[in-house]
């Protein structure tokens, strides 16, 4: 986001856009309704630059800092269909980076605990446009493989990074029943997972379509 940006418009232009990139994705076979209907509703480009205006909505990733990437909207529209959320679900997201996706996932009435290691990116959180639309949307710093135990059980956790492995920590802090989507390393791609945690402590595994992330890193970088 650009600190230059002070007066954040929704203009009709843009919400057309919106509503255009939202029959795209519907195409592309996304199909519930709520996830469609919540990204209509969140502005992307207020978690852009405002020289992306006109870009903001084609259905790709863009880079904001640290090496980092606003999710292409499809991308999102899929791990957040994968979650099927309910209505107050306590849900924790591994990777804050826009704050686009946490905001899709607050808009859809979740209880949203988000966790980002880069300290630049975690430091624009204090500056989130919508802290009174989204009072349920909490904002911390750390390392995300470590997870919030102190905020666990979740009904739902989502890994917005590549993981090289499925973290047994973040398993941990799942409730019984609770579902985990996560992209997993696999050769230059990643295979996006829906894991769930069942009663006896093991956990059941679907497999998905292939996306390509951002490495999901350990430890936090920066002061």
């Amino acid at each position: 986001m650009s600190k230059s940006r002070r007066n954040y418009e929704d203009s009709y232009r843009h919400k057309g856009l919106r509503k255009q990139l939202m029959d795209i994705i519907r195409e592309k076979g996304i199909s519930d309704e709520a996830v469609l209907a919540a990204m209509n509703n969140v502005p992307r480009h207020f978690f852009l630059d405002t020289a992306m205006d006109n870009i903001a909505y084609e259905d790709r990733a863009f880079p904001i800092a640290e090496g980092q990437t606003i999710s292409q909207p499809y991308t999102v529209a899929y791990q957040t269909e994968l979650l099927q959320l309910k209505p107050h679900d306590k849900v924790l997201e591994i990777g804050t980076g826009s704050m686009y996706q946490a905001s899709v996932l607050a808009e859809m009435g979740a209880r949203v605990y988000t966790i980002e290691r880069q300290k630049v990116l975690f430091d624009k959180t204090k500056d989130y446009f919508f802290k009174q639309k989204y009072p349920h949307l909490k904002f911390f710093y750390g390392d995300g493989y470590l997870g919030l135990p102190t905020f666990a059980p979740f009904d739902k956790i989502l890994i917005t990074a590549a993981a090289p492995y499925i973290p047994s920590q973040l398993v941990d802090q799942l409730k019984v029943g609770g579902k985990m989507v996560v992209p997993l390393d696999e050769d230059d791609q990643q295979r996006m997972l829906r894991i769930t945690r069942n009663a006896d402590g093991t956990i059941a595994e679907e497999a998905f379509s292939r996306f390509s992330f951002v490495p999901m890193l350990t430890g936090k970088n920066g002061n």
